[in-house]
């Protein structure tokens, strides 16, 4: 077994109380990497075309990477995949904090649940030793309260993922969360809740074998010292760094996406960093990162309270619920990030679902009658808290909200589904392409629609693999195809590694990959393989979704989000998105057919998936 691994998965039958071990295969870790690489592999394997995302049939896995729990730089991440309750195609969620190291300290590379539980369970993993337990007395309980009555049971050095309320009454925008991480996107805390699984909780002190550990000492040396860039303001502020330079940019959404960055909101520095980090209590980091992003608040005083030490909202948050909403108000918008942790929710879905409450109200589509008598308008931070809670609980017009703004819109009717800002089923996250032109192929072409931390033709830039990522004008929509190839195929290979993104933006070029791959793993791997290893999970989850019948050029962008009219003021007048040049010169680079988004059989044997190819071509 190649090194970084712990060489073990857990297959857990959940109907029939059943838990197996299988040996993770060293071809399949090196073809797939890990995290949802190994994720669509075991998948598209394992489960038929067509599952229900909320039945026993639908398969729910937690997977790392050979850098999770390692000395290899950011090696924090895990990822939990499953066919999406959103889209009804491929779903995956990543997410950092400690727990992924220390499922690989518990002895397991990834676990795997089918079936449903008759009743409420957790897993429980201790040195290698796995065990379902009842979960009756923390159904019901928060994602921290969860946390807090394992903890107290099992031990300290017990790391917990979990879900809260909204995951159990199957919300598909719920979340999976560990220790103030979140795997957010895709509706994946749902699919954990349809199945009664609670928790996974995990301890142990296995250490993850390395190829050669001296080295990867070496080169944690080498490149924290060399790691630069963006960092200069994570340090600091964490992501909130960037709600200033959205709103001025015009890359944050602003009034549902129909406003004008600081023409329609032009006080927005009550909610701007230095105001965030003036309410921080204490700053933290995910399991042995150099950077520490993260950050607790201070207590709630003025009319919105929360406790001491609740999350600090990111800067998605912090537009999704600010911005997007015409919200100002700070206090209110740490209040709904809290409720939408404690209850597992995730806000960009949770932000994107009452600003479409609040347009429908605006337009007259709702009422107070409807709204349980809230009145929900541009601004109104009490309303905007109150409204989070019904959504997060399922209560009145909450419930209407709990499952995204595409199935909210279709039960208002009345034309809401031109304010529903999604692709495919999925939010789109605070970023406008019309700001970054690359995020157009990005929310309707990858597999995760409408998600920002997808590979793209910029994602990786400037730090390209040696040098194979061919020059383009940033401000044309054509030239692209070739670079967006290589560059999300890399971009899959760190994803998949276990290393978090926000490191490897930092490094001065990709060599670290290879160079930690090589230390960690023991493989003689060069930049070249990993592009091709990228691009084969590039495929496999694409055809996923093809196998599902989608076709992502058949959803629904909002012309809002395209420039269609053209924006006539701020930063943004004048650019509409050409998707069609963009799209066609990726599919072309890809080798995808143009009209239905097929991985052509040629490619796919290519890639040494002989049996993914004879399933979508038979």
């Amino acid at each position: 077994m190649a090194r970084g691994y712990m060489g073990k998965i857990l297959f857990v039958d959940l109907s029939k109380k059943k838990l197996s071990d299988e040996a993770l295969d060293e071809k399949l870790c090196r073809q797939f990497i890990g995290g949802y690489g190994i994720g669509a592999r075991i998948l598209f394997s394992r489960q038929k075309a067509g599952v229900d995302p909320l039945g026993p049939d639908n398969i729910l896995g937690i997977i790392t990477g050979p850098f999770t729990g390692t000395p290899a730089l950011a090696g924090t991440r895990y990822t939990v995949v499953a066919k999406s309750p959103l889209t009804n195609g491929w779903g995956d969620a990543n997410s950092g904090g400690y727990f992924g190291a220390f499922l690989k300290y518990a002895g397991y590379d990834g676990l795997f649940f089918s079936g449903i539980s008759p009743k409420p369970v957790y897993l429980f993993i201790d040195n290698g030793k796995a065990e379902l337990k009842d979960a009756a007395h923390i159904w019901g309980k928060d994602t921290r309260q969860t946390e807090e009555i394992l903890k107290s049971e099992l031990g300290k050095d017990v790391e917990v993922a979990c879900i809260g309320p909204s995951g159990e009454n199957r919300s598909l925008i719920a979340a999976v969360f560990n220790r103030t991480r979140t795997a957010a996107r895709s509706g994946l805390g749902a699919v954990m809740g349809s199945k009664k699984l609670k928790a996974v909780a995990v301890k142990g002190n296995m250490r993850v074998p390395l190829a050669d550990e001296s080295r990867t000492k070496e080169l944690r040396k080498k490149y924290t010292a060399e790691l630069g860039g963006h960092i200069v303001w994570l340090k600091p502020f964490g992501t909130p760094f960037l709600v200033d330079i959205g709103v001025l940019d015009g890359d944050s959404p602003v009034k549902n996406w129909a406003g004008v960055g600081v023409v329609d909101f032009p006080d927005f520095q009550p909610i701007a960093k230095e105001a965030v980090i003036a309410g921080m209590s204490k700053k933290f980091g995910c399991y042995q990162c150099p950077i520490a992003c993260g950050g607790y608040m201070k207590a709630g005083t003025g009319e919105h309270k929360y406790e001491a030490d609740s999350r600090r909202p990111e800067y998605e948050t912090i537009a999704m619920f600010g911005t997007n909403c015409l919200n100002n108000n700070l206090e209110s918008i740490i209040k709904a990030a809290d409720i939408c942790d404690r209850y597992g929710i995730d806000t960009i879905s949770a932000g994107a679902a009452i600003a479409l409450a609040i347009e429908c109200y605006e337009k007259g589509l709702i009422t107070k009658k409807d709204t349980d008598g809230i009145e929900m308008t541009w601004g109104n931070h009490r309303s905007i808290v109150t409204m989070t809670e019904k959504l997060a609980r399922r209560q009145g017009f909450g419930d209407v909200l709990a499952d995204g703004v595409k199935v909210a819109a279709e039960k208002i009717g009345k034309g809401a589904d031109k304010y529903a800002i999604h692709v495919g089923g999925q939010e789109l996250p605070a970023h406008d392409p019309k700001h970054s032109f690359h995020y157009a192929t990005s929310y309707r072409m990858d597999p995760t629609p409408g998600r920002h931390f997808v590979g793209s033709e910029l994602s990786d830039a400037p730090h390209h693999p040696a040098g194979l990522l061919p020059k383009f004008d940033l401000a044309s929509f054509a030239g692209r195809g070739e670079a967006r190839r290589i560059g999300s195929s890399f971009h899959h290979v760190v994803v998949c590694s276990g290393m978090c993104l926000f490191v490897y933006w930092a490094f001065p070029d990709v060599d670290p990959i290879a160079d930690f791959m090589r230390a960690v793993t023991g493989w003689d791997v060069t930049n070249e393989e990993l592009l091709k290893t990228g691009e084969r999970i590039s495929n496999i989850r694409q055809a996923y979704n093809i196998r599902e019948g989608l076709n992502p050029l058949k959803f629904k962008v909002s012309d809002r989000v395209l420039g269609k009219p053209p924006l006539k003021a701020g930063p943004l007048a004048g650019v509409t998105i050409d998707e069609h040049t963009m799209i066609k010169e990726y599919l072309t680079a890809m080798d995808w057919d143009l009209k239905t988004a097929k991985p052509s059989k040629k490619k796919l044997l290519e890639l040494g998936l002989k049996d993914v190819a004879q399933e979508v071509w038979p």
